[in-house]
């Protein structure tokens, strides 16, 4: 019996229907469309994994499980992946940047794909069926269903996510919970200057989350101004570091922006200097010697105490350092958190120590087996947690059917 019908879900009874195709696998899912993450993610595009293959570099995306998934990558990886797929009718492309959709760019190729391999396994699906409660038996599992339905199975795979009564069944199976917070989210910078912005993208800026008591934490990318604060990768990746800690902090915290780290400080003081010297009488805020949006220019400028007016041949040593302070240590207080487009990724879940990586099967509960994001495992976004779950689904589905 397989609870919870996601990616996570939808692969573990698929490699268990095929590996063990004498068994009955049966999957329940609480709502009525089963896949519907898999529908909405990357944009409706299906990020389905990205094009790192080495499991070493791999595990370097995992904030939290990398350890663990160590292991676990070097059995089933993104290459594996791409070729599960290709097996099932799914090419899989690569973009500029490592992440891989289907060629199609369309999220219902993935879902089709996955329903289709699902109905020819022979699994049993059952949406709109939400799992109450589960006891552990002497001959297995019984699961009592909202409608008031019982049912037994001999072993129980949980895929539930990080979905609140997914982490209770597993409580009351003898599993710790660490406590689930937002991983992946976007930060909210009350700043009506900054926020006139909105649109203007970055790539590559260095960014540096500054917490109290805390070791300061660095991430590169790029970066995206929006109608409420800031985005793009390096601020998820910052997120998702950061997700514990940050959620201490009641998300009030200091980022700064390095927005030209490939330059270093004494070039760009001296390609400003060059400018005072070569248009004297231009406007600064007008005329950026440097590659960086007009609006973004302007906008440091005045955080710089710049006047629109104010001429290169004007500058001062004081407004100089002021400049190149802007430029590389600009900084914005985050008050608050906003949401990732659609998608809702979470740090905490299922112990990982309670877990056997070589199986997936529970170290509290035989015959219980976990995959996916009810783990204490989350990724930072660009197909990595989908490669998770593909991961710990295809290793659970292997070992769930072998006679004990």
């Amino acid at each position: 019996m397989v609870v919870g019908g996601g990616a996570a879900g939808f692969f573990g009874a698929i490699a268990a229907a095929e590996t063990y195709p004498h068994a009955q696998v049966t999957l329940l899912e609480a709502s009525r469309k089963p896949l519907n993450k898999v529908r909405i993610s990357g944009g409706g595009r299906c990020n389905v994994t990205h094009a790192c293959f080495d499991p070493a570099l791999l595990v370097q995306y995992y904030p939290r499980g990398g350890k663990a998934l160590r292991g676990a990558f070097s059995r089933f990886q993104p290459h594996h992946t791409v070729e599960w797929f290709a097996k099932h009718g799914v090419k899989l492309k690569t973009e500029a940047d490592g992440r891989m959709f289907p060629v199609t760019d369309d999220s219902a190729t993935v879902v089709n794909c996955l329903m289709q391999a699902a109905h020819k396994s022979g699994v049993e699906i059952h949406p709109g069926t939400a799992v109450a409660a589960v006891t552990r038996s002497d001959t297995g599992f019984e699961l009592e269903l909202k409608s008031g339905k019982q049912l037994r199975s001999d072993r129980l795979l949980l895929t539930t996510g990080s979905n609140p009564q997914g982490y209770q069944l597993a409580k009351t199976l003898g599993h710790k919970i660490d406590s689930p917070v937002p991983s992946l989210f976007t930060f909210n910078i009350p700043d009506p200057h900054l926020q006139e912005l909105a649109g203007v993208s970055v790539e590559p800026v260095q960014a540096k989350l500054l917490l109290p008591d805390c070791k300061p934490l660095e991430q590169s990318g790029a970066l995206l101004i929006t109608h409420w604060g800031l985005s793009g990768p390096a601020v998820l990746k910052l997120s998702a570091w950061g997700a514990r800690a940050l959620c201490e902090h009641q998300y009030q915290a200091t980022l700064q922006v390095n927005w030209l780290p490939q330059h270093p400080p004494d070039q760009l003081r001296q390609v400003l200097l060059n400018a005072k010297t070569e248009q004297p009488r231009r406007a600064i805020a007008s005329n950026s010697p440097l590659p960086l949006p007009q609006r973004l220019w302007r906008y440091l400028t005045t955080c710089a105490d710049i006047g629109l007016e104010d001429r290169w041949a004007d500058l001062s040593k004081k407004s100089l350092s002021q400049l190149l302070q802007e430029l590389t240590q600009n900084r914005h207080l985050i008050q608050g958190k906003g949401v990732f487009k659609d998608e809702f990724v979470t740090c905490g879940g299922v112990s990982l120590k309670e877990v056997d990586f070589k199986t997936m099967e529970s170290r509290c509960c035989q015959g219980l087996y976990f995959a996916g994001e009810i783990l204490n495992i989350d990724g930072v976004t660009g197909g990595f947690n989908f490669q998770s779950a593909w991961t710990t689904a295809w290793i659970a589905g292997q070992a769930i059917g072998n006679i004990k």
